[in-house]
Parts: structure tokens; C-alpha cells; sequence
């Protein structure tokens, strides 16, 4: 068997710390808004999942979310649509209200990730993020086999 090269073992620490770091950025920005992490997070998963996120697939993506504690999912959604900011029973959408909050939110937490992103070469940034989808469907792929696997 040969060695992986060295930087295959620095690989998921570097991924782990960098989330960590853009996370504390990005929930730090939120705060000087009053927003918290799990609002950003449930706007942005149906703004970008539309048309007609199920309520339940959101319900799945924000408890597997470490920006929301799984019991505060059904306080938040309802919360979402007290202020008229997301309405639907079996599927989800934003509000006119919640799509302009989005927007808003959307272009206020690009500061920080321009600010940060802007230092490095952009075919180097589009490469990282080509990886790191091909990563994420390969082993959503593996799973799959696996458990389609006879055990």
C-alpha cells in the first residue's frame, strides 16, 4: 500500500478549523444585527431550495444544522412565520417580507466572506469549492451504496 501524501491527513482539520473560523465570523456579524444564526440559515435554505422546500426536508436540514439546536427547530419556523417572513404547510417559501429580509441579510453577510475571500486568487477559491462539492457528493454516494448494501 502506498502513502497518502501528507497533506490528505491536514486536510479535514484545515476544513474543521476554517469552518469553525468563518462560523464565528459569520454569527459575529449576524449579532450586530440582532439575527440569529438559525433565521440566516432557515431563509437562506429556502431562498436557495426553491421552488417548494417540503417542510420536512427543511425541518431535517436546520436539526442537522450545528447553527440550530434541534429543539428550537419548531420555535424558529414557527417564529419565521409569526413575523410574515415564510408561509406553507406541506412546502415552505419566503414572504415578500421574508424574501426582502433575505436580500437584505444576503448582501449584509457577503461583507465579511469578501472581505475575507478577497485575498486569494479566485480560480484557487473555485477550485476549494469544485473539491469540497465533489467531496460532499462522493461520500452522500458512498452512504447510498452502503446502505443499499445487504447487512
Amino acid at each position: 500500500m502506498t502513502t497518502p501524501p501528507a497533506v490528505y491527513g491536514q486536510f479535514g482539520q484545515a476544513l474543521a478549523f476554517s469552518e469553525r473560523t468563518m462560523s464565528a465570523v459569520l454569527h459575529d456579524h449576524l449579532a450586530q444585527r440582532g439575527i440569529e444564526p438559525g433565521t440566516w440559515y432557515a431563509l437562506k435554505l429556502i431562498a436557495t431550495r426553491r421552488p417548494g422546500l417540503s417542510r420536512q426536508d427543511l425541518r431535517r436540514d436546520l436539526e442537522e444544522s450545528q447553527n440550530v439546536a434541534t429543539a428550537s427547530v419548531a420555535g424558529l419556523l414557527s417564529r419565521l412565520e409569526a413575523e410574515g417572513l415564510i408561509h406553507g404547510n406541506s412546502s415552505v417559501d419566503l414572504t415578500a417580507q421574508g424574501e426582502a429580509r433575505y436580500e437584505s441579510l444576503r448582501e449584509y453577510v457577503g461583507g465579511p466572506t469578501v472581505r475575507l475571500l478577497s485575498h486569494f486568487d479566485l480560480d484557487d477559491i473555485e477550485t476549494t469549492v469544485r473539491t469540497l462539492q465533489a467531496i460532499t457528493r462522493r461520500a452522500a454516494d458512498e452512504a447510498g451504496a452502503s446502505a443499499d448494501q445487504p447487512g
